[in-house]
């Protein structure tokens, strides 16, 4: 008797839907992550990939193992916030800097540098969350602080010394324009890719070499290669701008010539790098995780010990402040610990692994709290476009008072419950709608039919992916049947 319980085996699904789906859903999110920055910001496109490629490959997943992965790369897709940039793109395109050859090819090798480190950490968390390897929530407090002290490490060994008023900087910086403008008043920006290089290399050897998590380390190589690709990939639109701006003028005069409207001139550039980015790396996350789909392992119940909830909440009344104050205040000791990316995220990947909440808090309100309140301060504080009432009850008391409601409804469902990919379903049409109408917010409605801004071409962008998000989420995936068994 042959008994074919296993759906993947009997209704795989194409390689294309992860890759595409991944993309939108990637785009959207760091196009997005541009108006709201930073390891917060980040966090937006681990939440939105990792919720879509659950809810298109993981037909038997359980429901907390399913919220533990995507809140693993939810957070860890934050790590890399840390990282200046800025400078970094404009060696490539700033206008003293078209024509230096040389610069754009060292500004593109710090983008690749970056980017893979940015996106392989997501990766690395990704596949601890999705291979079935268990962790304890003690183990990964020693893991989160040997990361810190490897960061700490490759800090002083590759980004110092840092002392720009007398001209002393570190061999190796993506962030000076000195070298090729000496008379720049760019100050250069401090640099920590050295150090989350020695970061993402112990999480790597602990959680391949020690622990023998094979899909940490595959999700991993595919972050690298998505960040790798796509940060460049992104910039060369703006590169290509600034260096050839003419062709994109002569484009609109002949669309004017035409009879037809003016596109490139609408084009936010730095918004098209981030969405371009994020679409190139969420297809490689994509095609990683549907590569190794027989790989994933979020079906077995959960066997590992769960923190008491006084002890859950205790650690999300300390979390809270601190994220709340490095966000929006300015005091000099929570910046000096929850600046880096790696401190931000400690307390909230310890907790996910071991706390019955979190995983569900991290999804839904601590990832909206930064979101809601930067929304809040740029259309109500600072452009007085709503009043101040009527904003924190639209843009921050609503939407965290629902989703703090989704986070308690699905924590008090059974534990090994498989229904993780109804949550993630569920979990894609709300957290990518509330992001999507939030930003729309943010940018003002730019709705095409109305006259364009620089914010209407990416508003376009963004409809198209929470269009294709939303058919991903109510049709697409592998779905489980029952087959009867045959007797042979």
């Amino acid at each position: 008797m042959t008994n074919h319980e296993d759906a993947q085996d009997v209704r795989d699904i194409s390689w294309w839907q992860p890759v595409l789906f991944a993309a939108l859903a990637g785009g959207m999110a760091w196009g997005i992550r541009g108006q709201y920055g930073h390891e917060t910001g980040a966090m937006l496109a681990g939440l939105l990939v990792s919720l879509t490629l659950i809810t298109l490959l993981c037909p038997k997943a359980t429901l907390l193992n399913t919220a533990r992965a995507v809140a693993l790369a939810t957070v860890a897709m934050g790590f890399g916030g840390s990282m200046t940039y800025g400078v970094t793109v404009g060696l490539t395109h700033n206008p003293a800097m078209v024509g230096e050859w040389n610069a754009l090819g060292w500004g593109m090798l710090g983008l690749t540098i970056k980017g893979s480190l940015w996106i392989g950490l997501c990766g690395l968390f990704f596949g601890m969350g999705l291979g079935g390897v268990r962790y304890r929530w003690r183990e990964m407090f020693l893991l989160m602080a040997a990361m810190i002290a490897a960061y700490a490490l490759g800090v002083y060994l590759l980004n110092s010394p840092f002392d720009p008023d007398n001209k002393a900087l570190p061999e190796i910086t993506f962030s000076s324009l000195w070298y090729w403008d000496p008379d720049s008043n760019t100050r250069p920006r401090f640099e920590c890719w050295g150090g989350l290089s020695f970061a993402l290399l112990t999480a790597l050897v602990y959680t391949g070499l020690i622990r023998g998590d094979i899909m940490a380390r595959r999700i991993a190589f595919w972050g690298i290669l998505g960040g790798a690709l796509g940060f460049p990939a992104g910039q060369s639109l703006q590169a290509g701008h600034a260096w050839k701006a003419d062709w994109f003028l002569q484009a609109d005069v002949w669309l004017l010539e035409h009879n037809q409207m003016e596109i490139f001139k609408h084009f936010n550039w730095w918004n098209m790098m981030e969405t371009t980015f994020g679409c190139i790396m969420g297809a490689s996350l994509g095609l990683g995780v549907w590569l190794n789909r027989k790989r994933i392992q979020l079906a077995n119940p959960h066997d590992g010990a769960i923190m008491p909830a006084w002890f859950e909440g205790s650690l999300l009344a300390i979390h809270l402040p601190l994220l709340i104050g490095v966000e929006f205040f300015s005091v000099p000791a929570i910046d000096a610990v929850y600046d880096l990316g790696l401190a931000l995220g400690a307390i909230p990947i310890i907790c996910i692994i071991g706390g019955r909440f979190w995983p569900y808090l991290v999804i839904f309100p601590i990832t909206l709290i930064p979101i809601a309140g930067k929304t809040l301060r740029q259309l109500g504080y600072e452009e007085g476009l709503v009043s101040i009432p009527l904003g924190w009850g639209v843009y921050v008391v609503a939407p965290i008072v629902l989703f703090v409601i989704l986070a308690f409804w699905y924590a008090y469902k059974p534990v090994d419950k498989p229904t993780g990919q109804s949550f993630a379903r569920r979990a894609l049409l709300a957290t990518a709608w509330m992001y999507f109408l939030l930003n729309y917010s943010f940018f003002h409605f730019p709705w095409p039919w109305d006259e364009w801004t620089t914010r209407t071409p990416n508003g376009i962008i963004f409809t198209v992916c929470i269009i294709g998000l939303t058919i991903a989420a109510l049709f697409l995936g592998i779905k489980l049947k029952k087959i009867e068994p045959v007797e042979e």
